[in-house]
């Protein structure tokens, strides 16, 4: 019989390396050190096969930007379970509980990164972003149809870089959707550690701002570096075209993000850009002059929704256009969100409330958390035959309803 429980701090060694163990994974030391630190951070559940701990989930305690609104948000993270007890119900019950904590919390929305995208939409979790891999071809200068902001760039050090783009980030994080908030120790710890983890290869991260000195910065760029040599057999010498990797770009106006684009495509020495996990709508795509050197290169989910309480969720997010829809909602995990409920919203406001009659729409949570950021189409998911309308025109307006300004997106893997 399995046992979930809180995982003590004690244990948390024991959980890192089942994490290791079920992801192929054998850090450095200083690696163990940090992930050690982050789940001392976080809510831990796991599963104890009598003192054996054979499963194992953490939360980060996130907030979450929604349209109009900030909510709380565990973000689960370190989800494994033991090779030798799959498909033993070991990761339904650690999501159960992580579920039933949620509840009894008042945190209406949990989100994950889905290493295994099959898995998690039988918990109610649909994808609610899109990421966006974005490479410039970076040997010849940049071509752009806007003139770049004139204003000065400059240098940031790593050590000051919380104080000077922190706000900047917070203001970013507000105007779009499906952003968590970032403690300074995940900006010490990920965003700014002097060695990535991923590839020891590539430089201690470079932060360049965009503003005049002494007033707030209009926008900044956090990259990396990796030198990377090309050259023939029959002696001539090498020349390095190395790489640099944008991990973030932040920008108030379309002519900031052209002068940070330009600075990171005119980095010596180098000849190619990759940004991964960019939006879908990132305003490059458009003033790029040459969509030959600008390419799309990967497109994938990235932020995994799951509605906790589906009424506190529509009524805390803001409403694009008037709607008003009874949604038939399944959910096999919570019943409180399972049944018939009018939604009634508009800019003032929405009401969510059980409702007699015939259904307008019938769908999953799933694919209701999949809408929720205004990320998905409704509409789409019709005509994919997961959301049965059975009033002409409902998927539509409520389309209209969930509408925003830009599209959720999130850069922050977690």
């Amino acid at each position: 019989m399995v046992d979930i429980r809180e995982v003590p701090e004690a244990d948390i060694d024991r959980a890192l390396e089942l994490a290791y163990l079920v992801f192929h994974d054998r850090p450095e030391k200083e690696a163990r050190e940090r992930h050690h630190a982050l789940l001392a951070r976080c809510d831990r559940i796991g599963a104890y096969d009598g003192d054996a701990l054979v499963g194992f989930m953490a939360a980060h305690d996130f907030r979450l930007s929604v349209p109009g609104a900030d909510l709380p948000c565990p973000g689960l993270t370190f989800v494994c379970v033991a090779p030798t007890h799959r498909r033993r119900g070991v990761l339904t019950g650690l999501m159960t509980e992580m579920l039933r904590r949620a509840t009894d919390t008042g945190r209406p929305i949990a989100a994950l990164w889905a290493s295994e995208a099959a898995i998690y939409g039988r918990f109610g979790y649909g994808g609610a972003t899109t990421g966006t891999t974005i490479e410039i071809d970076s040997t010849r200068p940049l071509a752009l149809r806007i003139d770049p902001d004139p204003r000065p760039l400059r240098l940031v050090d790593p050590d000051e870089a919380v104080d000077v783009i922190g706000p900047h980030h917070e203001a970013a994080r507000a105007g779009r959707a499906g952003r968590p908030s970032r403690s300074p120790e995940r900006w010490r710890e990920e965003w700014l550690a002097e060695q990535d983890e991923e590839d020891e290869e590539f430089s201690p991260p470079r932060i360049i701002v965009l503003g005049e000195p002494g007033e707030p910065v209009a926008g900044y760029v956090l990259y990396r570096t990796k030198p990377e040599s090309a050259g023939d057999t029959a002696g001539t010498a090498a020349r390095t075209t190395g790489l640099v990797r944008v991990d973030e770009l932040e920008a108030q106006t379309p002519a900031v993000a052209a002068a940070l684009w330009e600075c990171v495509a005119a980095v010596d020495l180098t000849g190619k850009v990759s940004a991964w996990g960019r939006p879908a709508d990132d305003p490059l795509l458009h003033f790029a002059a040459d969509r030959d050197q600008v390419r799309v290169t990967a497109q994938f989910p990235a932020l995994w929704l799951r509605l906790v309480d589906v009424g506190a969720a529509l009524t805390a997010r803001s409403w694009a256009a008037p709607v008003e829809v009874v949604l038939e909602v399944h959910d096999a995990r919570l019943p409180d969100n399972a049944g018939r409920f009018r939604l009634k919203a508009g800019p003032d406001g929405a009401t969510y409330a059980h409702a007699d009659g015939a259904a307008d729409l019938a769908l999953d949570v799933r694919e209701l958390a999949a809408c929720y950021l205004g990320g998905t189409r409704v509409t789409d998911l019709v005509a994919a035959g997961l959301v049965q309308e059975h009033t002409p025109g409902a998927a539509a307006a409520l389309d209209d309803a969930l509408r925003t300004p830009v599209l959720p997106h999130t850069g922050d893997e977690f």
